[in-house]
Formats: structure tokens, sequence, C-alpha cells
């Protein structure tokens, strides 16, 4: 390049009209050359090179190449192909001389100063170690990811993880490659920088302590994919319940569903709980779970009479019937007679009630079959027996969630008393009122 530039500014000095313009015409020129070669460079690696190498990755049967060709690695390589073109071109408009610059006599920086740019070699130099600083920066990161998504193959990784480590020493890369740069820019060591943010450490972290815990949180948060904007989420310690409208360094957004606004610091999200509802959105369906009390009271053995009308509804008619069967063999292989109602299996209202919900809910276009769903007896406690339903809504949205898990509990509060069953309800003004007028 130095030999492109002397024959350029020889050129333009033999033109009239271009002699005043010959040096930064010929350095313009060079540099416009050195770009392309770089562009040209990159784009060769990027596109001949490179594919090659992901070519033979594949072939290989080690996992390893994979995992680096997944994560960028070869990529990240690319870029230093521009980095070394460009660094050592970078003195080209640099004369030849056997004795520092700065030793130079006033007469022989003159005779420089006529045909070369002193200056413009350390201002090259000084962007191409900042160019290939964040270049290392990004093969560093990319080695990392690597290095994690390998350990994770590991049967290790079920038992511990190393994110937050690989985490942390991103950030010290970052940490290191700033001071870098700015050593570079002001020609400085970089461990006089170093040494002098040390000192200034306390002070920093007392002025800017909400903006660190934000920046470290917001990292968190992104890199753990913990949230975004459009979320579901619910923070009651912040009375927060809806979406995110706007995540910032020191605080995040959320549209409650009444419309307000609640301001949540972003530190605040990585120290304490909150629910993500994504997960539920990006599923399969919407849990519904819910109970009803039945009234003990109300709970006992099936009577012939009570089977009878069972046998007449359609969903259970079936299961009523087997299992009749099955518990008149059981019992008569045991010789129980139909008189003993203790010693043998008898039918019950509840059982026979819950299995009813079951094939229910099973017959409902809207419940997603494919996900779990169950009717079940929890404890009983002092407002009776919980029926409970768990099952999933194939339907997400709010409103028609709502308007299905109403229509399964309408139907079920109806249904109950066809099985000789009360619901618990705690006794209200008129059911006292009925009370004492049968007293009187």
């Amino acid at each position: 390049m130095r030999e492109l530039y002397k024959y350029l500014l020889h050129y333009f000095r033999e033109i009239d009209q271009l002699q005043g313009l010959a040096k930064p015409l010929a350095a313009l020129l060079v540099l416009i050359s050195i770009f392309l070669i770089a562009w040209l460079a990159f784009f060769l690696t990027r596109r001949v090179v490179l594919p090659i190498f992901l070519r033979m990755a594949k072939r290989t049967r080690y996992s390893w190449d994979d995992i680096l060709a997944r994560n960028k690695v070869f990529n990240a390589l690319a870029y230093l192909v521009p980095g070394f073109i460009f660094y050592y071109s970078g003195n080209f408009a640099s004369a030849t001389l056997q004795q520092p610059l700065a030793e130079a006599t006033p007469e022989l920086l003159k005779l420089i100063a006529q045909d070369y740019y002193p200056a413009l070699a350390p201002f090259l130099f000084k962007l191409a170690k900042i160019y290939f600083t964040t270049v290392v920066v990004y093969l560093i990161s990319t080695l990392l990811n690597a290095g994690n998504e390998f350990y994770q193959a590991t049967p290790y990784a079920n038992h511990r993880s190393i994110k937050g480590y690989i985490q942390l020493l991103k950030i010290l890369t970052f940490f290191l490659a700033a001071i870098l740069i700015i050593s570079i820019l002001l020609d400085k060591d970089p461990t006089v920088l170093i040494a002098g943010l040390g000192a200034m450490a306390a002070v920093l972290l007392l002025v800017f302590k909400d903006t660190i815990l934000g920046l470290v949180a917001s990292i968190q948060l992104s890199a753990n994919d913990m949230l975004k904007i459009g979320d579901w989420i619910e923070m009651p310690s912040h009375r927060a319940d809806g979406n995110v409208i706007d995540i910032t360094l020191n605080t995040v957004k959320v549209q409650n569903w009444d419309k307000t606004i609640t301001t949540i610091p972003t530190y605040a999200l990585v120290s304490e709980s909150f629910n993500n509802w994504r997960g539920m959105e990006e599923s399969e369906g919407r849990r519904i779970k819910r109970a009803i009390y039945i009234d003990v009271g109300s709970i006992r053995f099936c009577t012939e009479e009570m089977l009878k009308r069972f046998q007449k509804f359609d969903l259970i008619k079936d299961y009523v019937i087997s299992k009749e069967q099955e518990i008149k063999q059981f019992n008569l292989e045991r010789h129980i007679s139909e008189e003993d109602v203790i010693s043998g299996r008898r039918q019950t209202n509840v059982g026979i009630f819950r299995k009813y919900l079951e094939v229910y809910l099973r017959s409902n276009p809207l419940i997603n079959q494919e996900m779990t769903l169950l009717v079940r007896q929890l404890q009983p406690a002092e407002k009776g027996l919980p029926i409970e339903i768990y099952a999933f809504s194939k339907d997400k949205a709010w409103a028609n969630y709502e308007a299905l898990q109403a229509d399964i509990f309408d139907h079920v509060l109806a249904v109950i008393p066809e099985f000789d069953l009360r619901i618990f309800q705690s006794p209200t003004g008129s059911d006292l009122k009925s009370a004492f007028s049968s007293v009187k």
C-alpha cells in the first residue's frame, strides 16, 4: 500500500490541476482501496471459506465442532480477517525512518510532511486496535455460549448450572474491553485506569446504586428469558397484575387490567418472586381448577330406585350398569348378602356424581382432552366435602375462558340435586327465619 500511495502521489503531481490536492487524493484513494480489499476478503471468507468449514463440521462424528458452528464461533473468526488487513496496511502514508519520529529534526519533519501524513498511521492503528478488541469480545462471547451448550450435554448439567458463571465472565469481559478501548483512545496504560476505577468504586456504587442494580437485573432478565414486553405478569407485593408495556434500565411498567400503570424497579423482579403467565399463553390450554363443597349429610349409599334413575342418564348409564355388575360379583364371591350394606361394596351417590362430572368434561369439545383432566375429592373440612374439577380450556382468551368455566359450574350446580346431593352453604337470614318459624 505504501508503493501504491507513492505511485498515486507522483501521478497526481504530474497533473497541473491536481498538484495541490495530490497528497490528500492519494491518501483517500489508498484508504478506499484498503476498505474495498478488507470488505472483499471478509466477503470471500464468509461466503466461500466459512461454508466449507461448516460442511466439514457437519460431516465429522464429533459434536464439539457442530456446537461451535451453532454458536457462530467461526463467524466471529471471519471478522478478524479485515482487521488484519486494515492493521498491516495502516502505515501506507508514513515515511520509512532509521530513527524514531520524535527524534527527527525540524527540517526532516518538514520534508516528511510534504509527502506523508505522520499522524495518520497512529490514528488508523487506534481504530484497528478498537476493532480487534470488539471482535475478540464477540469471539469470547460465542466461545462462552458454546462452552455452556457443551456443558449442558453432560450429565452434570442436571445437577448444577453454570449459566450464572458464564454471564459473570461475559460481564467481566465487557468491562475489561471497555477499559482497554478507553486506554487505546487516551494512549494510557490500562492498569492505571483499572487502579483509578478501583479507588472510585465505592463512590460509583453509592451514586449509581440503582443504575448498577438495574443493569445487572436487566442482563439477568434478558439472558434467562424471564420477562419481555407483552408478558402477563402478576406481582402482588407491588400490586401489579397485567401486561408489561415497557422495560428500561431502572424500571418495568405494567398496565394492570383496570388500566392503571404500576412501575416496578427492575432489580425487584430478580430479587423478589413474580408469576409470568407466558407459559400458559404458549401452552395448549388454560387451567380450570375449582372445587364445589358437598354437604356431607347428603352423601349416602345408592338404593335400587336411585340406581334405576341414574341408568336413565345417557352419560353414565353404561358406567352405573357395569359398576353394579362388578360390585354384585364381588359381594357374591365373598357371600355378602344385599341386606348387609356395610360389609361389602356399594355405590354411593357422590361416587356416581364424580364419574358423571368426568364423563361430562370428556364430552365437552371446548376442553383440551390431551391435557390433564380429572375430578377428585379433597380433604373434608368444616365446609363439607370438596369435589375439585381440574381440566384445561382450549380457548385461552380471558373472556372465553371465564365464560366456559361459568357454563361448566352452572351446569354442575344445577345437576347436583339429581344425585340427591346438596351444596354446603352457610346459614343465611332466611334460613334462620324459617328455622324459628318452624319452632313456633
